[in-house]
């Protein structure tokens, strides 16, 4: 054995453990000491634990990020070239409804009390902004407005958005509804069908309320008012004939006039959808756009928070093997 600096003896075979010689330095020494030998035991060991769990955590982050920035592009994409082949349907038949619409608009309107059926055009799908919201929100303003003047409101709903966004409050006054009509492609005999459902229900006044395409970034919801027969009957003859006598008809207008008016809310119900369904993609290459656009700016966030957690935890082993290496 031999005498350390200290006073204290060491037998010559026994090497001390790094604890016990920050044991045998002192109480003021020995905390200090310990905690540093003791290198992942403790405090530190915690720190890297978490540190371990947060840099797992944020890697699966990142990665459903870039997953769903990549199903955002396809369906911009996808929303892309159904735009184009929306867009051509849309130009192709608006020229088919147009005489009949301007023949009707002919009329003279006149705001009368009495009941009203709002005819709401919306989508089966969502994800293309507020196409829809914008529809039942026109609706549901229109109804209290005509409710406060002791109007009885129907509402027909075209489009399963438009169900789920009104059928909670309005589900009372639902008329008819028509449900994944997009499913195929829209065409006049379909919309005949809801024009015949319209006709039977025998309106006083009704509203069709919808989209109207004005460009690929801009549109209007308008809620159109559209001649019953009805108002038609109750109408000025000298004004009705007045506004019939530009055009001819074979045979005469009174044997026609009836399936006239059936063909017009034919007309009316398949311009506003052309429109509708341009609009719908239109709107949602926009925000499928801005879905992938905010998606990697999430992306950056995260992946600079992973890259500080990863930094931190190289730092802390660092010092770790340092203070290691120095107390040794």
């Amino acid at each position: 054995s031999h005498l350390e600096p200290s006073g204290l003896h060491f037998p010559s075979c026994i090497i001390p453990s790094p604890i016990m010689f920050a044991r045998m330095m002192g109480r003021g020494a020995a905390p200090v000491m310990a905690q540093r030998m003791q290198g992942l035991q403790g405090a530190p060991q915690e720190l890297q634990t978490r540190s371990v769990a947060t840099l797992k955590t944020l890697s699966l982050r990142m990665r459903s990020i870039k997953n769903m920035q990549k199903i955002t592009k396809a369906m911009k994409m996808v929303a892309t070239a159904k735009f184009k082949k929306d867009q051509a349907r849309m130009e192709g038949g608006l020229p088919f409804a147009t005489p009949v619409l301007n023949l009707f608009q002919r009329l003279p309107l006149e705001e009368k009390a009495g009941p009203i059926t709002y005819v709401a055009l919306t989508s089966d799908k969502g994800l293309c902004g507020g196409v829809n919201s914008a529809v039942s929100k026109q609706v549901r303003s229109g109804i209290a407005e005509e409710e406060a003047k002791g109007n009885t409101c129907k509402i027909m709903v075209i489009g399963g958005k438009g169900v789920s966004g009104m059928k909670r409050l309005y589900g009372d006054r639902f008329s008819s509804s028509f449900e994944e009509v997009s499913k195929v492609p829209f065409s006049f005999a379909t919309a005949s069908i809801m024009a015949e459902r319209l006709a039977a229900s025998k309106p006083a006044r009704a509203k069709l309320v919808s989209n109207n395409f004005k460009s690929m970034v801009a549109y209007d919801t308008v809620a159109q008012h559209t001649v019953t027969v009805d108002e038609a009957q109750t109408m000025d003859k000298a004004e009705w004939t007045k506004a019939m006598d530009v055009y001819s008809f074979e045979p005469s207008i009174y044997e026609v006039w009836e399936d006239l008016h059936e063909f017009y809310y034919g007309c009316s119900i398949y311009a506003a959808f052309l429109q509708s369904a341009t609009v719908e993609t239109a709107q949602r290459m926009s925000a499928m756009e801005n879905a992938s656009k905010n998606a990697g700016e999430m992306y950056g966030k995260v992946e600079l928070q992973f890259n500080r957690a990863r930094q931190a935890k190289i730092t802390t082993e660092l010092c770790e093997i340092i203070s290691g290496a120095s107390a040794v």
